[in-house]
Formats: structure tokens, sequence, C-alpha cells
């Protein structure tokens, strides 16, 4: 099933001819629950990785003790499974209470493996997303991360592979997986995506000064929300505008070139925000009430619901990556 981004409330480049310039296509990566093959665009599902090639691991040290209690990824599942089950339900069983005690308390942290294999985040195809921009050649993008918090952001660790699909011959089929997680939000559920091309805007707070000063005047006067109604689309998204929200934007500096990095892919804790402003035509009959978590299809939550965006260099995709909370 496609899925289709409501029309905006207005055009706001007739109010505000300065963002014409400004606007840019980002690619709404729509990720629902499913069963997605290697050979599918993805999020969370198998990838297409070389049975000769090493399957990656976070360089970083976790076997501290400074990590809380952790969990297993089939700890993760089973107390999502219990969860989803009891949603219609007055209330949990007894055993269930008991199951769902025992998965809390998790495992002590000196069980860590001492490399930890990367989780797959995403997959995706060229011929999926339009403005796949992958270096000469490369038609398939492929994202893992550490389900461990990472650096100042406390965010997980992002690695990024460039492949060119026809070159996979053999494929890995068994690829390791972590034992442990620090957060059960950084285990994403398999999705199939549905990519859709949308036209947005800069936050205001990346507009000049004078165009914020006025779009705030006319939000007050119209009852419109220019970042949440107009401006930035939610969701997983390829490209476009980052979403600042609760902190002002900095640019993120390549530690090689210098170069101002661009928003690449923002991982987002929820599909829609608050006025279904984003929500899809298609999810329109979804309510609360058939499923516990219509808006957060991967399950994944960054923060305090808020997302991670993945800056890349412009000048070469060799160069370290940057996240940032937003």
């Amino acid at each position: 099933m496609t899925r289709t981004t409501p029309p905006r409330p207005l055009d706001v480049t007739a109010v505000f001819p300065e963002l014409t310039a400004l606007a840019r296509t980002t690619t709404r990566l729509h990720p629902r629950p499913g069963t997605p093959t290697v050979h599918e665009s993805s999020v969370a599902g198998p990838l297409l990785w070389p049975a000769d090639e090493p399957w990656p691991v976070c360089p970083d040290d976790h076997t501290s003790s400074y990590y809380r209690t952790l969990q297993s990824l089939d700890d993760v599942r089973r107390y999502r499974q219990l969860l989803d089950d009891a949603w219609a339900r007055p209330q949990f069983t007894a055993e269930e209470h008991a199951e769902l005690d025992r998965l809390r308390a998790g495992h002590p942290s000196d069980r860590v493996d001492p490399a930890v294999p990367l989780l797959p985040i995403a997959q995706l195809y060229a011929r999926d997303t339009p403005g796949f921009n992958g270096p000469d050649g490369c038609d398939l993008l492929q994202v893992l991360w550490c389900p461990f918090e990472h650096g100042d952001e406390a965010l997980p660790g992002v690695q990024l592979r460039w492949r060119r699909a026809d070159d996979v011959a053999a494929l890995l089929t068994d690829p390791p997986a972590p034992f442990l997680v620090e957060h059960d939000d950084y285990v994403p559920e398999a999705c199939v995506v549905h990519p859709e091309q949308v036209r947005e805007y800069p936050a205001p707070h990346e507009l000049p000064g004078g165009l914020r000063e006025r779009i705030r005047v006319w939000e007050d006067a119209e009852g419109l929300v220019y970042q949440y109604e107009l401006g930035v689309a939610t969701g997983w998204k390829l490209g476009g505008w980052a979403p600042w929200s609760f902190r002002d934007p900095s640019p993120e500096i390549c530690g090689v070139c210098d170069a101002v990095m661009q928003p690449f892919l923002y991982v987002d804790s929820s599909e829609w925000d608050g006025n279904d402003s984003w929500r899809p035509l298609e999810d329109a009959d979804e309510h609360q009430a058939d499923h516990r978590y219509p808006h957060m299809p991967t399950r994944v939550e960054i923060g305090r619901s808020y997302g991670m965006q993945i800056y890349t260099c412009p000048t070469s995709h060799d160069h370290p990556l940057s996240t940032v909370t937003q």
C-alpha cells in the first residue's frame, strides 16, 4: 500500500514567497510493520550482506558497570508482545505480571559482548528512494547501529555501508546480533517502507530573524503552526530539512574537510505529531484503540520522543557522519 501525505492547509509560499527558494524535497519512508526480504528496502529488515564480509561491531567498550541492568533481544520482543496482547484486555493475568517483572529485571552488565554486533536499522535501494545520493555505482545503502548510548548526545552509534547490490553473490544468512542492549527503545521492529516525496521548508530556527518574526505574528492571527503544519515533515525521512525543536540550530562541521554537513537520514520517534497534520491519508482510520502504537510502528524512541538527525559530509561519503538529537 502507498502512503500519501495530506495536502498542507495552505500554500505557505503564497503568503511568504521568500520560502520558495528554501524548499527542499525529502523522502518520507513511512515504515510500517511487515516482513521485508533482503531484496527490499526496509527498516530493521534483513540486509543484503555478503557472506565473506565481516559483520560490523561497535568499536567502543561496553563492559563497564556504568550501564544499568540490560535486556536481551528476546526479552525486548517478549515484553512488547505481552503488552500488545493485553492492550484490549482490562488487566494482566498474575502469570503475565510475574513474567513482566522478570523481564524488567534484565541481566547484569558483565554479560555484555566485548564487541557488540550492530543491529540493522535501515536498508534503502536507490530504485525505491528518489534523491538517493550514494557513491558512484552504489545503489544500496545499509544503516546499522549499536544499541548503547554514545557520546554527549547519548545516541546509538551509527555506521553506514554503501554497496552495489549486483556485487553481492553468496549471502550471510545468519548475522550475529548483540546478546544484550542498553535501550529497548533502540531495538526497531521490522518494517516495510512506502517512500513518498514531499516538499518541506526550514524550521523557524533556521529562518532569517525578520521572516521568522513575521511568521510568528501570522501564526497567532491564523491559528496555524508553521513548523508542524506547513514546514518540516515528521517521521523517518531521507534528506530535506532538520526538524529543530527544543534546541537552537548550529551547523554540523565535517571534522575532515570543514564542510558544512547536510541532513541525511532522520530517525523519528513518531510518524506524525499530536494534531495528525502529517498522518498519511491511508492511516486515517487506524485508531489508538486498535493498536497500542499506531504512530510508532518502528518502536524506536529517541530521548523523550525526539528524533535523531544523521548528518553526512557533502564532499565525501568516506568522511565520518554526525548525529544530533532534535
